[in-house]
């Protein structure tokens, strides 16, 4: 469990979110963390349901092939293989900044040359560890979200009692019940705002990854994803509350533009000297989150390669850490690349490369939600347990979903609407590199068919009546 919600990085994802939701809805930023919690609970269930007939460690990518077919599956795998790519290199970069700030080293952070360098050192070493073994990455994740939620909490509660103290030096608001409300804002902010809201309960699947590695593999892991959006909400509802309380809409709808250095601005108004408090939450959840993140990719990879649907070399096992080495580094060398390469471009195309991000998740989790309900379909007129939690739960999931990833799709067409403000080949730049990932994950997929057929001849199944009522082992 506490992979998963490392994974998410939680302070991390508030930072970044915060300012633009609440420019958005205003005082109901809140609710809508309530609103974008319940697809993730609902496609929570699915994992969990899936992972208990099916203990493989690529998740989506095994299931929908179970239940789809190869080549939505394949799909299904490279969606989350390339969310690892694409997030790694931006994760360090803060742990990095925000390290550097609660230090004092300012003029480190703003060094380029600095910054890059202990961002790809950082990269390596939470790679080393990974690879070195999950017991190893267990004990530093302990470590890192125990500093990561009581930094957190330390903020809310200094930044309520000043609300309530009337000595806070912004424009604090009491706060109210009417925030919970996720529909007060609604219409199109109301959009825009879930699409940020999926983005920060991201990354709460990595406990399942771990399936193959972990004791009671057929039920830990479910309930650990599950038990993570859960404790999620309640961060993430309790820390918007006292951030919007301390500082007004006002103030946070002008520094939306900060993305993640809003938390820096918020931490030396409300805590003075403490503000390392709030700085260390944030490197330490990006720190973490750069760790668990290449969990779900390299597991993914080797669950493919051990199918024959990715070369097989990347189905390596380290003879002495027993971990998928092979392909664990080759995450991290890509995303390291991906990191450099498009930091040279500018900052902004690196914050677009991560706005293209919503279009994978919504595209993965989706899928997982359908592949649930087309793989127990025979069983889930069996009683009202399994019709709604094992399929209508994940399909409403599934459907709100494709919904937002429609509606996203739309605004990133838009360059007005991306970081950088420019066009390619007439689109938004997230767009455009959704777009790109995909296409060469077909090519890719194509060139795999012809090479290796072995994976392409699997058949979509049902679930086996067997397991659905636990009668025998999966």
């Amino acid at each position: 469990m506490v992979i998963g919600l490392n994974s998410t990085s939680p302070a991390y994802s508030l930072a970044a979110a915060i300012g633009p939701v609440v420019a958005l809805v205003g005082v109901y930023a809140p609710g809508v963390m309530v609103a974008s919690f319940v697809p993730m609970l609902l496609i929570a269930s699915a994992f969990y349901y899936l992972n208990k007939v099916d203990q493989d460690c690529g998740t989506t990518f095994s299931w929908v092939t179970r239940a789809m077919g190869p080549w939505a599956g394949w799909l299904g795998g490279w969606a989350i293989a390339m969310t690892g790519v694409l997030v790694v290199g931006s994760l360090a970069d803060v742990a990095v900044t925000f390290a550097l700030l609660a230090f004092g080293l300012d003029s480190w952070a703003e060094n380029e040359f600095v910054r890059q360098s202990l961002t790809v050192l950082v990269i390596l070493v939470m790679t080393a560890l990974c690879v070195i073994g999950t017991e190893l990455s267990a004990k530093v994740q302990n470590v890192l979200i125990l500093a990561q939620v009581a930094c957190l909490l330390a903020f809310a509660v200094v930044a309520l009692y000043r609300v309530y103290a009337d000595t806070g030096t912004l424009g604090s608001i009491d706060p109210s019940f009417s925030w919970l409300n996720p529909f007060g804002a609604g219409g199109a902010p109301l959009t825009a705002s879930l699409l940020l809201g999926v983005f920060i309960y991201w990354g709460w699947e990595s406990a399942v990854n771990l399936t193959e590695e972990v004791e009671d593999s057929a039920t830990a892991p479910g309930k650990a994803a599950i038990w993570s959006t859960v404790i999620l909400l309640v961060t993430y509802v309790s820390v918007a509350i006292a951030v919007v309380a301390y500082a007004g809409t006002a103030y946070l709808s002008e520094n939306a533009a900060e993305e993640e250095f809003v938390f820096a601005l918020l931490a030396g108004e409300s805590m003075g000297s403490w503000d390392w408090v709030v700085l260390l939450a944030v490197s330490t959840s990006a720190l973490a989150s750069t760790q668990t993140t290449i969990i779900p990719a390299s597991r993914t990879a080797l669950s493919m390669a051990r199918r024959r649907a990715l070369p097989a070399h990347y189905a390596h096992i380290s003879p002495r850490f027993r971990t998928p080495d092979v392909s664990t580094w080759w995450v991290a060398g890509i995303a390291i690349a991906w990191y450099l390469v498009v930091r040279q471009i500018s900052e902004n195309a690196l914050f677009d490369s991560l706005t293209a991000l919503s279009l994978l998740i919504a595209f993965y989790y989706a899928l997982t939600g359908i592949a649930c309900a087309v793989y127990y379909r025979r069983h889930l007129t069996e009683n009202l347990h399994q019709f709604v939690l094992i399929g209508l739960g994940p399909l409403v999931g599934a459907g709100l979903l494709i919904w937002l990833l429609v509606e996203s799709i739309g605004d990133m067409a838009d360059p007005a609407n991306s970081y950088s403000g420019v066009s390619w080949f007439g689109l938004g730049p997230p767009l455009v590199i959704g777009i790109g990932i995909t296409a060469v994950g077909v090519v890719l997929m194509v060139v795999q068919r012809l090479v290796s057929p072995a994976y392409w001849s699997e058949r979509p199944q049902v679930a086996d009546p067997e397991l659905v009522h636990g009668d025998k082992e999966s």
